[in-house]
C-alpha cells in the first residue's frame, strides 16, 4: 500500500513524500493546529523529522501516510494517515490528521474521512477503524461523532504531549457492520 492513492471529487490523498516538505511547511507552521496536539511542528527540522518518521513507519508496514490536497483549489491542506495497522486483527487507526485552519469547516475533512472509511471497509476489508483525540479537543471530538463514530471511552494520562501536558485520549471507532448505515445516513447527502 506504499503507493495508495485515495480520491473523490473533493479531495486527493496521495502518498506523503520528503518532496512535500516545502509545500507542507507553510501549512504546518500554523500554531493553532498544535494547541492541543500530542506533537507540534514549529520549524522545518521538526517537519522533516515528522515526515521521516511517517515514511519509516510506511516502510515497516505500520502506517500509510498521505498528503491532503483540496481539489477545489489544488492546494495542499495538511496530512493524515492510516496508523496502528493490525493485519491480523483487521483494524487500523485514522489519525495524525492536521489540516490548516483555512480548510477546516469547508467539508474537506469529511470528504477525506469518507474516502478513507470507504477504502478501509469496502476494499481493504477491515473490521474496525479507530480514531482518538485529546479530551480537550472539542472540535475533533465533534467531528468524529459527526461522521458516525462511536465514543468508546477515555484513556486517562494516556500520553505526554509536546508541552508536557498529561493527555487524556478519547477513543472512537466504527465497525464494518456499521459502515453501510453510516455511509447512507451521514455521507449519502454529499456528492463526493
Amino acid at each position: 500500500m506504499k503507493q495508495l492513492i485515495l480520491e473523490n471529487k473533493r479531495v486527493l490523498l496521495r502518498p506523503l513524500e520528503m518532496e512535500d516538505t516545502d509545500s507542507l511547511l507553510e501549512v504546518s507552521l500554523e500554531p493553532e493546529m498544535w494547541a492541543v496536539g500530542s506533537t507540534a511542528i514549529r520549524d522545518r527540522a521538526e517537519l522533516e523529522r515528522y515526515i521521516q518518521t511517517a515514511l519509516a513507519e510506511r516502510e515497516r508496514g505500520e502506517s500509510v501516510p498521505f498528503t491532503i490536497i483540496d481539489k477545489q483549489n489544488g492546494r495542499i491542506a495538511g496530512s493524515t494517515r492510516y496508523a496502528a495497522i493490525s493485519s491480523q486483527h483487521k483494524r487500523a487507526e485514522i489519525g495524525y490528521t492536521w489540516i490548516h485552519p483555512d480548510f477546516q469547516r469547508t467539508g474537506l475533512n469529511r470528504a477525506m474521512k469518507f474516502a478513507m472509511l470507504q477504502y478501509a471497509f469496502e476494499v481493504w476489508g477491515l473490521n474496525r477503524i479507530e480514531l482518538k483525540t485529546d479530551e480537550r479537543n472539542e472540535k475533533s471530538r465533534n467531528a468524529m461523532l459527526g461522521i458516525g463514530c462511536k465514543q468508546e471511552g477515555i484513556l486517562r494520562h494516556h500520553m505526554v504531549t509536546w508541552t508536557g501536558h498529561l493527555r487524556n485520549s478519547v477513543y472512537f471507532s466504527m465497525l464494518r457492520e456499521e459502515w453501510p448505515d453510516v455511509r447512507q445516513r451521514i455521507f449519502g447527502k454529499y456528492d463526493f
